[in-house]
């Protein structure tokens, strides 16, 4: 469920009409809902209540706005990052150090040292060669950092290749078979206070049977390094469950989700971490654009839009969907190829789609992208950096403004030998 609905012909934002967003901060423009938010965020908890002790770790990287992070930290959530930057932007919108879960593959020396000097609560290792140098860094301090052990349990997540993560071939995580030894390796070192396991096996998961199997390989490993004298607290089962991106898709919600994880960790005496990202963010939040013009095509027409790949890289990136409507339907429907104005032939958002009747001037749509939207978005052929605002019933604000490409260009130089 969301709050974008028709009211008299128009989409609406909760209580705000679309259009007058448009003619203030022009398009194309990312709208979130306040309402949505918190809703998906008080959903996706009450659907752990089965799970006795949990830790709610928002994924920064769905949606890194301030306001988005703010909101969802005055929900209870702490933030699940995978950078510095991710990192600065949470303690920035008020996300408590210990509250923060720092993951990726890739962090840096300094990455890891600033965190450190930060307080974050744990590190998720993804490399003994990792856990080695935190540790370094950490007794050096005369602290110890703690830390879980992300591990790769060799799961096909069943989504698209380019957002799996728990498979043997994927950079994620220590291998299965190898990751009690490396954690026993681990746990003897001074620096480090490990205390548990993680694991991601990718995003836009649209069935529970991948995620289950992975859990239950954890539950395995969980009992064996118990049994090797391994003091197990935390497991940390990360996120990426699925949203429908179509009216008609049916997927596994909170509630089913909630009830496998409650299931399958049963008995294992440990603080269960969760790091939702997209199934919070993602119905929340639209991009609005206006027809440039509908240009006649070999078989479809194109409706030419001012949003692009750099706005919304999902479709180039993914062949991602994204529903598409327009913002005043007139009650016809046309057949067509949506495209945007970069001059790259992977700018295109659909083809041969069925859509509303559109020409040039109106407002259309693309739904569910409140999540991996703006945080994708780039300059590409110089162009502006997309604002957006978020709604909150009959109020709105900007939440980030256009960066234009005067902007960008302020930060480069011309060398004097140039001249």
């Amino acid at each position: 469920m969301d709050h974008f609905n028709y009211r008299d012909g128009v989409l609406h934002a909760e209580d705000v009409p679309l259009p007058a967003i448009a003619a203030a901060v022009g398009t194309p423009v990312y709208v979130y809902s306040r309402a949505t938010l918190t809703r998906h965020a008080r959903v996706f908890r009450e659907a752990l209540a089965g799970v006795p002790r949990k830790h709610l770790a928002f994924a920064v990287k769905s949606n890194p706005n301030l306001a988005v992070i703010r909101l969802l930290a005055n929900e209870g959530y702490g933030a699940d990052v995978v950078s510095a930057g991710e990192m600065e932007r949470a303690l920035a919108a008020g996300v408590s150090a210990a509250e923060i879960v720092f993951s990726g593959v890739g962090k840096t020396e300094r990455e890891l040292a600033d965190a450190l000097a930060n307080g974050v609560g744990q590190f998720n290792i993804e490399s003994e060669e990792e856990g080695v140098e935190l540790a370094a860094i950490a007794a050096a301090r005369g602290v110890r950092a703690v830390a879980t052990l992300r591990v790769n349990p060799d799961v096909d997540a069943g989504t698209h290749a380019k957002i799996s993560t728990g498979k043997a071939e994927n950079k994620f995580g220590v291998p299965y078979d190898r990751a009690a030894a490396i954690y026993a390796r681990l746990n003897a070192r001074d620096g480090l206070a490990l205390r548990g396991l993680a694991v991601h096996i990718g995003s836009q998961i649209t069935t529970l049977e991948p995620s289950r199997a992975a859990f239950e390989k954890m539950g395995a490993l969980l009992r064996e390094l118990r049994g090797q004298g391994c003091a197990i607290t935390h497991m940390d089962l990360g996120g990426g469950l699925g949203v429908p991106y179509r009216r008609d898709d049916v997927l596994p919600g909170p509630a089913e989700y909630g009830a496998m994880v409650a299931e399958v960790t049963r008995g294992w005496d440990a603080e269960i971490q969760f790091e939702p990202g997209r199934v919070i963010t993602g119905n929340a939040g639209v991009l609005v654009t206006e027809v440039i013009r509908v240009k006649p095509g070999a078989v479809h027409p194109f409706v030419v839009v001012d949003a692009a790949m750099n706005d919304l890289a999902r479709p180039a990136l993914y062949d991602a969907w994204h529903d598409f409507v327009a913002v005043e339907p007139k009650g016809a429907r046309m057949t067509a190829n949506i495209v945007g104005p970069i001059c790259e032939s992977a700018d295109t958002f659909a083809m041969a789609r069925e859509i509303d009747a559109l020409e040039a001037g109106d407002l259309a749509a693309f739904r569910t992208a409140g999540a991996y939207g703006a945080t994708m978005a780039n300059t590409y052929n110089s162009r502006a950096l997309v604002p957006e605002v978020m709604v909150d019933g009959d109020k709105w604000a900007v939440v980030a403004d256009r960066i234009e490409p005067s902007a960008i260009m302020a930060a480069e130089r011309v060398p004097e030998w140039l001249d």
